[in-house]
């Protein structure tokens, strides 16, 4: 059958049974009864099938697999590894005929435009689905160990597979402070199948092990803009702002974002994650509890302490999992007393003595708010604070004690000041009017005056005072 140049790329798909017929005719021709196959007048022609689809016929093969020879050289220069398979694409039927009738130009042509090389590959297949091509079996399982090497070292990888490899799966108690790899699997089924590609689908070793971790092998950028935050960023690209930080190592929350800066937002869908099992012994700390003991006895306010705290420790053997290098699984599965933590004992008086304050201090005032604090102001140091504005202006003790001074006293006009019998003393100035004398003894919050302006004092306020051990000392880190 002759092709014309515009039917030459339409390909007539014979059915085997066809194909089968003419191999036979073509036997049954050159071994029967009339020797026709003797006569020099039969030539023989061969009719070429790409990938069973009839392409023409030639009288010389050679034609043809010189257009094959010249593509496989090509592409070698591109895939100097790949390993090309032709021998199940191209296929020739010899038949001997009286006349030939060929069509080589157009078949030739036929197969210039129309044959596609194919490169003997292994496959990875994750769940059933092949997802990258390598040149071989043993790249591909050294993809698959490149992917384990993410996560452990080479020796741990070595001493596992040795391991594993004996009859006795008896493993021996760890050593204090010692690692041991139990094991390290993919996260899905992952097998090596043989498949014929084209040869521009085969990666390397590194790009499949990056393709599988990521899901991609190119990362997309970002350019910064004016006004971008790193949540509104990471939203518009379908990333949590953690996410967004993790691919960016050199981002933190406070990094000041530059307009034209490049980050990268490419959205992680890795293919498989590699799941480590371990054991992992180590020391930890117990820490030691703190106890509180009641003394009647003792002045309410009165603390001592009976016994030191010490903290113990133990030796505690974890089962951990970790997937692609995040903990998601932790059990606890033995542990050893090393020692006992003792308790730190404090003894808390409990006696309450009218005279003697409970070391913490009430607000001396009805309400109010902090006018002035402590500190210099004007030139001169602000010894307390003062409090303006309460809802009544009565003066209350701030705790327990003994009126050691009332009356008039210079700047500070009306002043009280409290011995509270334990290292502190309170003190009260500007106060309109006393309701104490020195010698009384008074209880926390009983009223001992009224707020007023007296001395130099520039409106109606409280100026309060603490002392400890004779020092001068903020009162706002003892106010409760």
């Amino acid at each position: 059958m002759l092709f014309s140049n515009k039917s030459s790329k339409r390909f007539l798909l014979l059915k085997t049974t066809v194909v089968t017929a003419m191999a036979a005719s073509v036997i049954a021709f050159s071994n029967g009864p009339v020797a026709f196959a003797t006569s020099s007048k039969l030539t023989t022609v061969y009719h070429v099938y790409l990938n069973s689809t009839y392409i023409g016929n030639v009288t010389d093969k050679e034609v043809v697999n010189k257009v094959i020879a010249e593509k496989v050289d090509t592409a070698k220069k591109s895939f100097k590894d790949a390993n090309f398979n032709i021998g199940s694409q191209v296929q020739y039927i010899p038949e001997q005929v009286f006349r030939a009738a060929t069509t080589n130009q157009d078949t030739v042509q036929t197969i210039k435009d129309t044959f596609q090389l194919q490169a003997e590959a292994s496959a990875l297949v994750i769940d059933g689905k092949p997802v990258v091509y390598l040149g071989n079996k043993e790249t591909a399982e050294d993809v698959v160990k490149k992917l384990k090497l993410q996560y452990v070292t080479e020796e741990q990888l070595t001493e596992l597979e040795a391991r594993k490899a004996k009859s006795d799966a008896s493993l021996p108690a760890l050593q204090e402070n010692e690692t041991r790899i139990v094991d390290v699997r993919l996260s899905k089924n992952v097998s090596i199948e043989d498949e014929n590609i084209a040869p521009d689908q085969m990666m390397s070793a590194d790009d499949a092990v990056t393709f599988l971790q990521k899901g991609t092998l190119e990362e997309k950028k970002y350019a910064i803009q004016a006004g971008d935050v790193l949540e509104t960023i990471a939203q518009d690209h379908g990333l949590a702002k953690a996410d967004l930080l993790a691919l960016n190592p050199d981002l933190t929350e406070d990094t000041l974002l530059q307009i034209g800066q490049d980050i990268n937002v490419t959205a992680l869908q890795p293919f498989v994650e590699v799941i480590v099992d371990k054991e992992v012994n180590q020391q930890e700390v117990i820490p030691f509890a703190n106890e509180v003991v009641e003394d009647s006895s003792m002045p309410k306010g009165e603390t001592k302490e009976k016994q030191q705290g010490q903290n113990g420790s133990r030796s505690v053997t974890y089962a951990i999992t970790e997937q692609n290098g995040v903990t998601v699984k932790k059990d606890q599965s033995s542990e050893q007393i090393i020692q006992q933590p003792v308790n730190h004992i404090v003894v808390k008086g409990t006696k309450a003595i009218p005279s003697r304050g409970e070391g913490s201090f009430a607000w001396p005032a009805v309400g109010g708010y902090i006018s002035s604090q402590m500190g210099y102001r004007w030139g001169k140091m602000h010894k307390g604070i003062d409090i303006a504005r309460p809802s009544d202006r009565t003066i209350k003790a701030a705790d327990n004690g003994v009126v050691v001074s009332a009356g008039w006293s210079g700047g500070y006009g009306n002043r009280i000041i409290i011995d509270h019998q334990n290292g502190f003393r309170t003190l009260y100035g500007h106060m309109a009017s006393l309701n104490v004398h020195a010698g009384q003894t008074v209880s926390k919050g009983t009223a001992i005056g009224v707020m007023g302006s007296t001395g130099d004092s520039t409106g109606i306020h409280l100026h309060f005072e603490v002392y400890k051990d004779g020092g001068l000392v903020n009162p706002l880190s003892y106010l409760k």
